[in-house]
């Protein structure tokens, strides 16, 4: 049976696309269940809808509590009985209580090195750090800020005269690759996790 996920989105979805490019390419053996958006005027839902990709729209309502947000969103991925959760861009901090329903199987790309900066404005912080190199980092979510365990990571150089527009750029084409790249090790049951560390088995049985 085809590994299931389910994309979170708020924006352009760019991983979204690249990881659905991945399926059709053969090189990620799994099969995207459902994307869902915060913002009903996402642009990867548009992309998603092209492609026969379900799609799913849960918006914030007014005065509702994080915890009464995240309890529809769960209510809602359960229903496709997905293996995994992909966040790609999706702008909302997850509650413990979604974590929770979800144990190991909500999974992130951030665009450092983590642990170096986590959080917002990474690119700017990289440059005012005045570091050699940054990257992209795939990670396990907890309940931390971008501190779960990691999965892998793409490094690239932070040049003289990069922005942090450059710099984005150069880290988003890594992840692209990274992203799908690390999905496909959990399909293939290469990736278990140990004292809250990720340890890679690549002579699982289940390999793909």
């Amino acid at each position: 049976m085809s590994f299931k996920i389910a994309i979170l989105i708020s924006g352009r979805g760019s991983n979204m696309q690249a990881i659905h490019r991945s399926i059709q390419e053969n090189k990620l053996k799994a099969h995207i269940a459902v994307v869902i958006s915060n913002q009903a005027d996402a642009a990867g839902l548009n992309y998603a809808k092209e492609h026969n990709i379900p799609t799913e729209v849960l918006t914030h309502q007014a005065h509702e509590s994080r915890e009464s947000y995240d309890q529809r969103l769960a209510s809602l991925i359960q229903k496709y009985f997905v293996d995994l959760i992909v966040l790609a861009g999706f702008m909302r901090i997850l509650s413990p209580s979604f974590i929770q329903a979800f144990p190991q199987k909500i999974i992130n790309i951030h665009p450092s090195l983590l642990p170096a900066f986590p959080g917002l404005h990474v690119h700017e912080q990289a440059i005012a750090a005045g570091v050699r190199y940054s990257g992209c980092t795939v990670h396990y979510v907890d309940e931390g800020c971008d501190t779960g365990p990691i999965i892998d990571q793409r490094v690239v150089p932070v040049l003289p005269e990069d922005t942090a527009d450059t710099l984005a750029a150069r880290i988003l084409k890594e992840e692209h690759q990274l992203y799908s790249e690390c999905i496909q090790k959990i399909a293939a049951g290469q990736v278990k996790i140990e004292n809250n560390k990720v340890i890679l088995n690549f002579n699982s049985k289940n390999s793909l």
